[in-house]
């Protein structure tokens, strides 16, 4: 439990007692107050001036007490004042009842005690109690090169999995390869004609009118050629696009492999849909589901009614060529990602267009008889890269559109993942090529790491001259007592909260705004403080709390795979 959950927990039950004191003297009618503990919350004022906690309980009790708020409120805080304990400074009632608590500032220095002991595990928690969680993201079609919207998924499904980790869960990341199905085919032909043509001449052959047009096709054909040559060109049209497939999809695969790790994704699983149809887990998730009634045959294709299941649209499992389709691939995929392989949860990071698809693999999830809650969907909407307060939509040196490749060309690989994740998934997000390049203040990812920066050559010069920061229990911290100092230990106190709700919500974006958040509060220090003080005492209490912000920093840096520089 971290410190502030502590004295939360400590502020809750006394609250409790006091109601239970205000009941047995008559005060207050009885009730349950048990069954109503989770009415009594605190939170933390938007106005500093209220407190560092409020409660709004004698609101939420008003009910059960027959009796106006502002009396309930004051009943507990009478009750209150004769046992406030060593944490609580002033107890006030305001406006219709609510209650705001001052704290004593050194419960915030035991922060300081708490990072040194923690270390690199500071703000690390265990609300995942070890459970083993899949976080499935990217998952491209391995037909081309990734584009902004998986540049943004990578970011985001690699942020969220080191949030879960931080939470206690035993996370796996997985690559969920469609190589296999209708995109697979057009692949093969796509490729075919343009072997052909290659060899041949243009006009030799008719590219697909759904063929996929880029100009890696057109690569992965000549490298074939150059392999193979004109080996082929008499072969049967299926042999010669499996052969194509066979060369190119492997090639296409090892590239998203470079490139996500050059992104810093480090995936633990990269899966094949192509696995699960060798291994019958298609038809087997089909017959699963004929055989609870959930599916139908009509014009030759065998059908998901969805309908029985309170949705408003059929989807086809098997289409009227006998090749089942990627929904049914999907449905197999989940079962063996929970069932199979036995994950408590997975969570799949997929672009809004997959909006209408939740529904409908929750929905197959439960005809299947496997709990939908252990699903999780996050949604991501779309981004646009902007240069001059313009979209950028094609790239300078292919004329195509913008890839991961080509992004990471032009920012770098930290700007790249922490503005990714400067808003939630669910928020479009407008990429600014121009921002996230500038060396200033202005740019967030910068504004971050130069505060780290600058807590580190603070501590240069002060070891220069002898001084390093000395363990907790040889500084006196009740000398931090300026409202900058507390407000730094305040939100350094912060984390281990901030982890929990980022993992309860599933927004890696609320440690990107965290960190930020930490870092204003550095520089407000920074502004107001002066480290190096004639007071040796002063000067090692504000050294070690200067060490501390640079460890925390450096630890939620290092969670988002973002350097923390010593240097700028």
């Amino acid at each position: 439990m971290s410190i502030t959950d502590k004295i939360k927990q400590e502020i809750t039950d006394k609250i409790k007692q006091a109601l239970e004191a205000a009941m047995d003297d008559g005060a207050l009618s009885a009730a349950d107050i048990d069954a109503l503990s989770d009415r009594i919350k605190l939170e933390v004022p938007k106005d500093k001036a209220h407190g560092d906690f409020a409660c709004s309980a004698a609101m939420a009790l008003a009910k059960e007490f027959r009796c106006a708020p502002r009396k309930i409120a004051d009943e507990i805080v009478s009750r209150l004042e004769n046992d406030k304990g060593k944490n609580i400074e002033k107890i006030e009632v305001a406006g219709a009842g609510f209650i705001n608590f001052y704290l004593n500032p050194a419960w915030l220095h035991e922060t300081m005690r708490a990072i040194e002991e923690q270390g690199k595990d500071y703000g690390k928690i265990d609300i995942g109690k070890g459970k083993k969680v899949m976080v499935e993201f990217v998952s491209a079609n391995p037909t081309g090169p990734m584009h902004m919207g998986n540049a943004r998924g990578g970011a985001l499904g690699d942020c969220l999995a080191s949030v879960l980790e931080y939470a206690g869960y035993d996370v796996t990341r997985e690559f969920y390869i469609n190589d296999a199905g209708n995109q697979i085919d057009k692949f093969g032909r796509s490729l075919s004609a343009r072997y052909i043509q290659q060899l041949r001449g243009e006009d030799a052959a008719e590219f697909p009118e759904d063929g996929y047009q880029g100009q890696d096709i057109i690569d992965r054909a000549k490298e074939f050629i150059e392999i193979n040559g004109d080996k082929y060109l008499d072969a049967d049209e299926s042999e010669r696009a499996q052969a194509l497939i066979n060369y190119a999809l492997e090639k296409n695969i090892a590239a998203l492999k470079t490139d996500l790790e050059k992104y810093r994704i480090h995936y633990d699983v990269w899966f094949r849909e192509s696995e699960l149809h060798k291994s019958g887990a298609v038809k087997a998730a089909i017959d699963r589901l004929t055989e609870r009634g959930y599916t139908y045959e009509e014009d030759g294709a065998l059908w998901l009614d969805c309908e029985k299941m309170g949705l408003e649209k059929n989807e086809v499992l098997i289409r009227q060529n006998g090749i089942p389709t990627y929904f049914a691939a999907d449905i197999a995929y989940h079962i063996n990602k929970l069932e199979t392989r036995g994950f408590d949860r997975a969570i799949n990071v997929w672009g809004a267009d997959h909006h209408g698809h939740v529904a409908r693999m929750k929905e197959a999830l439960e005809a299947v008889g496997i709990d939908s809650k252990r699903l999780d969907i996050v949604l991501m909407q779309l981004v646009h890269l902007m240069q001059d307060g313009e979209v950028v939509r094609m790239s300078k040196r292919t004329g195509k559109a913008i890839s991961l490749t080509d992004l990471l060309e032009e920012v770098s690989i930290d700007a790249a993942r922490f503005f990714f994740n400067m808003r939630g998934a669910g928020s479009h997000l407008d990429f600014d090529l121009g921002l996230a390049k500038e060396q200033s203040n202005d740019n967030p990812v910068f504004y971050v790491q130069y505060a780290h920066a600058r807590i580190c050559g603070i501590l240069r010069i002060l070891k220069e001259d002898g001084v390093s920061p000395k363990p907790f229990a040889e500084i006196d911290p009740s000398l931090l007592v300026h409202e900058s100092e507390l407000s730094l230990l305040k939100k350094l106190a912060d984390m281990p909260e901030e982890i929990r709700i980022s993992a309860e919500t599933l927004e890696p974006a609320r440690m990107t705004r965290y960190v930020t958040e930490l870092a204003g509060e550095f520089h407000g220090f920074y502004n107001n403080c002066r480290v190096n003080v004639e007071d040796e005492k002063l000067r090692d209490a504000r050294v070690k709390l200067i060490d501390c912000a640079r460890q925390v920093i450096a630890g939620v840096l290092g969670m988002l795979k973002i350097t923390a520089p010593e240097h700028m």
